[in-house]
């Protein structure tokens, strides 16, 4: 039996320019007790601003509620759920943010005397040490803006030290399920790319990979769990593979919330990998927030990290400028603090036993949505699932309709859409992750909306080929917005025309 989701309520809300009347205000103010001037006259023409033609006037409560109105007018991850997979949109507790604002903290300069910066310093030191424990690495590094440019000096690291050795070697393997800013890195980074193939469980074909690691590799770039929400199992003989040539073994850390607490991939044979804070450690993400992609490495790895380095001095923390053999600073000052200390809090308000419940309850979620929408969708990969699972559109797409339709109508139904057409390898990709922070109430209210779409393609794809249907917007044309894109308005001049 199928409930019935109700999308939230829309309403249409005019511009303040179509709400405008002459002659409203959203001030008052008392008669002047002094002599009115001219202010062009008394500070020049070229010092005031001529009345803006056409300005909106409306009362306070019409500013008041046509903000309010269009506040709501933006899904957010405290309104309902975002199944974006490999994004890990999830909620950010509000004691992170709490934290971040205490006055000694958010007001930190970076060009501060480090005698006066200890606290902030302390707080950098303190989640170095916890992600390297976390990871099972040896020396951690905060530098990196974002998940990219962590992956982009984790691959320079590796380039440095098989420099140091002789041979920085030619290329790097990239799985084709791992994410798409490896061969952009490897490129970057003055690489070729080779491609290896999955087998049909979705995992690297661990015989394919032999016969491609040659003296010419200098690593392999591995996301694990991959795209497809599946863990490599073979990751320890991949990574024996890999170093019996001399090679390494890079790990993109972007899925690391299906193994905080469980696995470290220092343990498995990792040599270096990144961490997405805004992913993993719930500092905000995308528009919330900055990005924050720290490294962590093993030890012949740690003298080529950027510099400064964080060190302790007896009592005090101080910045180590002295390093022959790195490969210099990746970015200006140390990071984005503000992510650091969110982080810090999150993993501090968990402890080991919290972090690795969240690490259980993703997995849970994505495997319980996975369960009850498999009989509806095709899951070209039956291997476990991990912390997210991707469908495709196989099914759906024999009646016309596609996942890009899927995820229109999904919004009708008051949610987000998932990850569309992504990962490459899966045709017509649906890719959810629920996270850990999404209660059981709203994954049904999910997987009930994705039942009811899959009946309705069955029973009339028209309404799904036309969604959305309850939005301010209708479906835009995607082709011609891509191929001719407007990216300056011309606003209309009084004679209908538009203006220059």
């Amino acid at each position: 039996m199928i409930r019935k989701v109700r999308p939230h309520i829309n309403q249409n809300e005019p511009l303040l320019f179509e709400r405008s009347s002459p002659g409203k205000r959203g001030y008052q103010l008392p008669a002047l007790d002094v002599p009115a001037v001219d202010a062009a006259a008394v500070l020049g023409g070229r010092n005031t601003r001529a009345e803006i033609e056409g300005f909106p006037e409306v009362s306070e409560v019409e500013a008041i509620r046509h903000f309010t109105r269009l506040s709501t007018h933006n899904y957010a991850i405290d309104l309902g759920l975002y199944p974006l997979g490999s994004c890990t949109m999830k909620y950010n507790p509000r004691v992170n943010e709490q934290v971040a604002r205490i006055e000694g903290l958010a007001w930190a300069h970076p060009y501060q005397p480090e005698s006066l910066s200890q606290g902030i310093l302390e707080v950098m030191g303190a989640l170095e040490k916890m992600l390297a424990e976390i990871t099972g690495m040896d020396a951690v590094t905060l530098q990196p803006a974002a998940g990219a440019h962590g992956e982009f000096t984790g691959i320079l690291l590796i380039r440095a030290l098989l420099e140091s050795r002789g041979n920085p070697r030619k290329k790097l393997l990239i799985p084709d399920s791992a994410h798409g800013t490896n061969p952009a890195t490897a490129t970057t980074a003055g690489y070729a790319v080779e491609n290896i193939k999955s087998n049909a469980r979705g995992m690297v074909d661990v015989e394919e990979l032999a016969k491609s690691v040659t003296e010419d590799v200098a690593a392999l770039m591995i996301t694990n769990p991959n795209t497809l929400g599946v863990f490599e199992e073979n990751i320890t003989r991949i990574a024996e593979i890999l170093h019996a040539k001399g090679a390494m073994v890079y790990m993109d850390g972007a899925n690391m919330n299906a193994l905080v607490g469980i696995a470290r991939p220092g343990d498995f044979g990792v040599d270096v990998m990144h961490l997405n804070l805004h992913k993993t450690f719930s500092t905000p993400h995308g528009g919330g927030g900055p990005g924050s992609g720290p490294v962590a490495v093993k030890g012949p790895l740690a003298p080529f990290l950027p510099t400064p380095r964080l060190q302790r001095v007896g009592s005090r923390w101080t910045w180590n400028y002295d390093l022959a053999q790195s490969i210099g600073r990746v970015r200006a000052f140390y990071g984005n603090i503000g992510m650091h200390i969110r982080a810090l809090a999150y993993i501090l308000a968990h402890g080991g036993d919290g972090l690795r419940n969240a690490t259980k309850d993703a997995v849970l979620n994505a495997n319980y949505i996975r369960t009850l929408i498999e009989p509806y969708y095709d899951l070209p990969h039956k291997a476990p699932t991990m912390h997210e699972c991707v469908f495709s559109d196989d099914r759906q797409s024999k009646r016309g309709v596609r996942t890009g339709d899927i995820a229109k109508r999904l919004i009708d139904y008051g949610f987000h859409p998932y990850t569309v057409s992504f990962p490459l390898i899966v045709h017509g990709a649906l890719m959810i992750e629920p996270t850990e922070t999404e209660s059981k109430d709203e994954l049904d209210l999910f997987i009930d909306a994705m039942i009811s779409i899959a009946q309705e393609v069955e029973e009339n794809p028209e309404v799904v080929l036309k969604a959305p249907h309850d939005t301010r917007t209708s479906r835009v044309d995607e082709v011609t917005a891509a191929r001719k894109p407007v990216v300056r308005w011309k606003p209309e001049s009084t004679s209908g025309k538009a203006a220059d």
